[in-house]
C-alpha cells in the first residue's frame, strides 16, 4: 500500500523510518517532510495544517493508510475529514483530539472518570485568576488552556512569578488563542514519565516506558521546550508500576471517553508524575511524543504499519508487542537560543560519520536540503538516536555521535539518561 505521513519533525521521521521497514509498504509520501525524510520518502508541498489539499492528495494517489504526526491537524478535525472522504487515517477524531486540545477539558474528564490528577481550577477571566492567586500555595503551575508547542506549561515559585504567567498568557497572548483559559494547578513532587498506548477505541496495548527531559539546561533548569531528549526504558516503571497505570490510567481514559460517546483510536499519550501515592497524569498528548518516540519505535520489533491498522481497524486486541531488549537514548541537538529567537540557515555535517557508532540513527527535526547542502530550518534540529547493551553504553554511544555532527551555535544538553543511572545503582 501507499502510506502518507503528515509532519515535519524529528517524531515524523521516526515513523517514515520505522514505516519504510514494513513489507505491506510500496511507497511514502511526507507532507511536507524534512531533509532527512526526503532521502526515504517523497516530499509532497502541502502544509501539514492544510486539511482539505492533503485529502485531495490522499484520494488522488490512492493512499491506503495516512499518518498524521504533529497535534495541530488532529485537534482541527482532520480524522474526520479523511473519514467522511473514505479515506483511512491513523489518529484520534477531533472531539477525541480535546483530550490534548484543551487542558480544561482534559482535566475535567479525569475529574469525571476517577483518574488520578493534581488538584486544579480554571479561569476564563484574568482578574479572577490574579484574585486566586492572592491565597494561593507555592510552587503552583499555570498552564495555557490550548495547543502551545509543549511550552504552555509554568511552574511558578511564587506569586510574581505566577501573575507574569498568567499576564504572559491571558494578557499578552504569547500563545495566541490557547490562553483565553488556564488551569492553575498543584505543583507535584515526583520524576516524570511518558506512557504511550494504541488504541481502537475499545482495547489498547501499552508500548515502553521512556523519559522526555524537558528543560532547555541540564539538572532540568531553564524554561520548558519541546523536549531536548528521551531514553527507553525509564527504570523507575516496574512492571507493577506498568499494571497500575494500566489499570488506573491508560484503561479507565479509553473507558472514559467511550462512555462519553467519544472512543479513542491512536496514540494516547499520558505524561505522568510518580509521586509517593504513585502515577498522577499531568497531561494527556493525542499522539507519539517527540522525542519520545525516538526513543521508543527503535526498540520496537513489530511491524507498525500492521498496529496502526489494527487501531484503525478495531482489532488491536491480537496485538502483542515485542520489544529489543537494549537500551534506547536520543539527543536533541537544538539552534543555539532555541527555545527563543535563533537564526536558521547554518551547514550541517558530519551525519554519516555519527551514523557509524553503534546502532545509531540520526532524525532530522528542523533541516532541509539547499542547493545540494543540508542546512538548520528549526529549533529542534537534530535527534541523534541510539540502542545499547545497558543504558550507560547507549548514552556513550549517542555522545560520540553528537560530537561527530557540526553546525554553527548548535546546543544540546549532556545528562540525557542521568536520571537512569541514578535509578539503576541506587
Amino acid at each position: 500500500m501507499k502510506v502518507l505521513v503528515i509532519g515535519s519533525g524529528g517524531r515524523e521521521h521516526v515513523l517514515t523510518w520505522k514505516i519504510s521497514q514494513s513489507p505491506l509498504v510500496e511507497k511514502i509520501y511526507c507532507a511536507p517532510g524534512n531533509g532527512g525524510m526526503s532521502e526515504i520518502a517523497e516530499c509532497v508541498d502541502i502544509s501539514a495544517n492544510d486539511i482539505e489539499a492533503l485529502a485531495q492528495f490522499a484520494k488522488k494517489n490512492d493512499i491506503g493508510l495516512t499518518v498524521v504526526g504533529p497535534e495541530g491537524p488532529l485537534v482541527e478535525g482532520i480524522v474526520d475529514v479523511f473519514e467522511e472522504k473514505g479515506l483511512k487515517v491513523f489518529g484520534p477524531s477531533k472531539l477525541a483530539a480535546q483530550l490534548e486540545g484543551s487542558k480544561v477539558f482534559s482535566k475535567e474528564f479525569m475529574f469525571r472518570n476517577n483518574i488520578q490528577t493534581a488538584p486544579f481550577i480554571t479561569f476564563e477571566d484574568i482578574e479572577d485568576a490574579k484574585d486566586f492567586l492572592e491565597n494561593a500555595r507555592f510552587p503552583i503551575v499555570v498552564k495555557a488552556d490550548g495547543l502551545a508547542a509543549g511550552k504552555g506549561v509554568m511552574i511558578c515559585n511564587d506569586k510574581e512569578a505566577a501573575v507574569k504567567a498568567v499576564d504572559d498568557i491571558m494578557k499578552d497572548k504569547i500563545f495566541n488563542e490557547a490562553g483565553e483559559k488556564i488551569v492553575i494547578e498543584e505543583c507535584l513532587i515526583g520524576e516524570e514519565i511518558s506512557i504511550l498506548a494504541i488504541s481502537d477505541g475499545n482495547d489498547s496495548v501499552l508500548l515502553a516506558s521512556s523519559q522526555d527531559h524537558k528543560r532547555i539546561f541540564d539538572d532540568d533548569m531553564g524554561p520548558n521546550t519541546g523536549g531536548m531528549g528521551a531514553y527507553s526504558p525509564a527504570p523507575i516503571v516496574t512492571n507493577f508500576l506498568m499494571k497500575e497505570i494500566e489499570a488506573c490510567v491508560i484503561e479507565p481514559t479509553i473507558r472514559g471517553m467511550r462512555a462519553e460517546g467519544i472512543p479513542f483510536k491512536g496514540v494516547l499519550y499520558a505524561g505522568l508524575m510518580v509521586t509517593e501515592e504513585g502515577p498522577v497524569v499531568l497531561e494527556y498528548n493525542v499522539r507519539f511524543g517527540d522525542p519520545e518516540a525516538q526513543a521508543v519505535l527503535p526498540r520496537m520489533k513489530n511491524d507498525i504499519v500492521a498496529l496502526m491498522l489494527a487501531s484503525c481497524d478495531g482489532t488491536i486486541a491480537n496485538i502483542a508487542l515485542n520489544w529489543d531488549s537494549r537500551d534506547c537514548v536520543c539527543v536533541v541537538m537544538s539552534a543555539g537560543g532555541y527555545p527563543g529567537k535563533y537564526e536558521n540557515g547554518f551547514e550541517i555535517k558530519g551525519i554519516d560519520e555519527a551514523q557509524k557508532y553503534g546502532d545509531t540513527v540520526v532524525f532530522h527535526a528542523g533541516t532541509k536540503k539547499t542547493g545540494g547542502s543540508l542546512v538548520t530550518c528549526g529549533g529542534r534540529v537534530l535527534g541523534v538516536t541510539c540502542l545499547g547493551q545497558g543504558i550507560e553504553k547507549a548514552i556513550d554511544n549517542a555522545y560520540k555521535a553528537v560530537e561527530a555532527i557540526k553546525f554553527d551555535h548548535c546546543f544540546f544538553r549532556r545528562d540525557i539518561g542521568a536520571k537512569a543511572i541514578r535509578k539503576i545503582k541506587i
